[in-house]
């Protein structure tokens, strides 16, 4: 677990940190005295955001423009840490895209540049930070995927998909180093409003103050809000999957989330 103590006067990196959950999670991180990376492709967004929080909570705060779908944009933003000093204390992968839609109607350009960013951009920025954690005896790799993560989600087929993948490996991660003192977790928002999904009827605030809980908890997975843990439970392990498959197409074929 992270305690208040660990995270002050600590550095966090938070992906995806200029809209949704990655910027409500940079706000309640910096109340707690976080010092913090943000990362995003847009920089005027990102340079706000690092000023106001700056200002407001009297931490440092560096934003990197960067798209981490880029092959080397993982392994650029390691050394860009490892150039300024940066101690990491916590990783949150949260940057992803999601397209909607039949799989055979849809742009495989697209879905490779999805694959890159919610498996392969986060898979490196693990692999490339959290070794100096473990050697610390300290730290944490916050994982977000979704509720989507635990069913196959027809006309979101390749986006469950990437994020059944982190599910997978955040907590096979979990398995491997639970005794090195580093907190690893993986938290699964259902349905929640951001510029992604403006249909959502979760608050991004909502689920950035269930990511700060799962820090001080010792378990692999939490998902975000009662109503959505007991669905993924539902429709993941209870319902015959050709039943539960069967709902979540007419749903999301309508658009409903």
């Amino acid at each position: 677990m992270i305690t208040a103590a660990q995270m002050r006067d600590k550095f966090a990196v938070v992906t995806g940190a200029s809209t949704g959950i990655g910027a409500a999670l940079a706000e309640r991180l910096a109340a707690s005295g976080m010092h913090l990376v943000l990362v995003a492709r847009s920089a005027g967004k990102l340079d706000e955001a690092a000023a106001r929080l700056s200002r407001q909570h009297g931490v440092t705060v560096r934003a990197v423009a960067l798209d981490l779908a880029d092959a080397d944009a993982p392994a650029r933003l390691a050394k860009t840490l490892a150039d300024e000093g940066i101690e990491v204390e916590i990783l949150v992968n949260n940057a992803g895209v999601s397209t909607r839609g039949p799989v055979l109607d849809g742009d495989p350009a697209r879905f490779r540049a999805m694959i890159d960013l919610n498996v392969t951009a986060l898979t490196e920025l693990t692999t490339l930070l959290m070794p100096a954690m473990v050697a610390r005896g300290h730290g944490a790799v916050v994982n977000v995927a979704s509720t989507g993560g635990y069913l196959p989600a027809p006309h979101l087929a390749v986006y469950s998909a990437t994020k059944a993948y982190v599910v997978s490996l955040t907590q096979a991660l979990w398995a491997e180093t639970r005794s090195t003192g580093v907190r690893v977790v993986v938290v699964s928002p259902g349905p929640t409003k951001t510029p992604m999904n403006p249909r959502g009827t979760r608050s991004a605030e909502a689920v950035a103050a269930t990511v700060v809980r799962a820090l001080a908890g010792t378990g692999p997975a939490v998902v975000d809000g009662r109503l959505n843990a007991l669905t993924a439970f539902l429709f993941g392990r209870v319902l015959p999957r050709r039943l539960s498959l069967a709902v979540a197409r007419r749903v999301l074929a309508r658009g409903d989330v």
